[in-house]
């Protein structure tokens, strides 16, 4: 039954009202004081805002504790303060955000190529293609929805829907933490009593434009002759909103380039000094590195290891391969002699990654075979490994030395 609202339950959803409905918007929840907070745990259950701190400061993000005091992104940060004085205050870190962000969109990348970023925390994603071997829609929005949860420890809100604009609306209407489905059949109702202002390109001067044709909702402004918009707000606005009031948007996902680098890394529940543990950890990420590599069909030439202490210090150490590949069993081999290298024994260690870098299609990259080396191989082991983990989860079938990891650490 769909509320007044336009929004029916999810669970009233029939199979059917997916069928073309394989755009997604997914949307971080506060990205960058989220972030924050996972560097910054002592911060947890307390207001968290992240801006300039100067007399012209704004903020940038600001955590939903925060946003109950009224605190907005754009707001002046000396007026945020003032409304939530016991807010704790960071500086926008934009590395840490670029480099979550990154693993984010690789998380994105392995589900379709069709990705487009909009920011480092939004993108578009068309999922029509991944149906067949992933499921429906929302399916697929919930397999990424854990994922994100799982690896990154982030949450973010998804909508879906045919059409870009619907499927933004949604994101927005259900955050956070939350995934909506907009059926195509529901569309009208949903944008029906939605403000003026939810339209793409409308600002303060159109919504006053608006106002004097006494245009408040997207209803209003869809039950309007063309003709009349056009002849307020000139052709091309015109036309916009009266296409987006009835729910049309032509606008296709634009893929944008791929990052050249694809990677995972894991911020442990308690500070670890145990080598044998991290070097555990380090397989592992190495084959959740590799696995996305494979499944977004690319390969790549040097290996990253980044290791936090426990006093937030990041050291990254590197090492280029001479043949690409997407084999964890050579990426973990590198990633363990990196980190011995560091001489970083015994030192307490909060978060442990690996990367990939110089990724390329994998159709692009040459290898010269050795007199010994077999026709088939660990490539070929790790492809099986891939088929079993679609079938029955990433924890089915994994090296003997991660059998004792859980299957949530997969």
């Amino acid at each position: 039954m769909v509320g007044a609202d336009g929004i029916e339950p999810l669970s009233a959803a029939r199979p059917e009202d997916e069928d073309d409905c394989g755009i997604l918007h997914i949307d971080m929840d506060a990205f960058f004081a989220s972030v924050e907070e996972l560097e910054h745990p002592e911060v947890r259950g307390r207001p968290v805002i992240v801006g300039g701190t100067g007399p012209r400061g704004v903020v940038s993000s600001a955590n939903y504790l925060a946003r109950t005091f009224g605190v907005h992104s754009a707001m002046p940060m000396v007026r945020a303060l003032r409304m939530c004085p016991d807010a704790v205050v960071f500086p926008p870190d934009g590395a840490a955000y670029r480099q979550v962000s990154e693993a984010v969109m690789d998380v994105f990348r392995s589900v379709t190529p069709e990705v487009e970023p909009l920011s480092l925390d939004e993108a578009f994603l068309d999922v029509s293609g991944a149906r067949r071997r992933l499921g429906g829609a929302v399916r697929i929005a919930e397999h990424i929805r854990e994922r994100v949860r799982t690896e990154q420890r982030l949450t973010c809100s998804v909508g879906i829907a045919s059409t870009k604009f619907a499927a933004k609306l949604a994101s927005t209407r259900c955050k956070p933490d939350g995934l909506l489905l907009v059926p195509t059949r529901n569309v009208a109702s949903f944008l029906e009593p939605m403000p003026v202002g939810a339209l793409a390109g409308v600002g303060e001067k159109t919504e006053r434009s608006l106002a004097r044709l006494g245009l408040r909702t997207v209803g209003d402004v869809a039950r309007v002759p063309r003709d009349t918009l056009r002849a307020e707000l000139g052709r091309a606005l015109g036309e916009q909103l009266a296409d987006l009031s009835r729910g049309n948007d032509p606008r296709r996902v634009v893929p944008s380039s791929p990052d050249k680098s694809i990677g995972a890394e894991e911020t442990f529940p308690s500070d670890v000094d145990d080598p044998a543990a991290i070097r555990r950890e380090l397989l592992r990420l190495s084959e959740k590195t590799a696995r996305r590599l494979r499944a977004s069909g690319q390969v790549g030439r040097t290996v990253v290891v980044k290791l936090r202490r426990a006093d937030f210090t990041t050291v990254t150490r590197s090492r280029t391969l001479p043949d690409p590949t997407d084999v964890a069993r050579d990426i973990s081999a590198v990633a363990r002699e990196l980190y011995a290298a560091a001489g970083m024994d015994r030192v307490r260690l909060r978060l442990v990654g690996v990367r990939i870098e110089g990724v390329m299609p994998a159709s692009e990259a040459h290898h010269q075979p050795t007199l010994d080396e077999p026709e088939r191989g660990w490539r070929d082991a790790e492809r099986v490994m891939d088929a079993v983990a679609e079938r029955f989860g990433n924890g089915a079938l994994r090296p003997a030395s991660l059998a004792e990891r859980r299957d949530d650490e997969a």
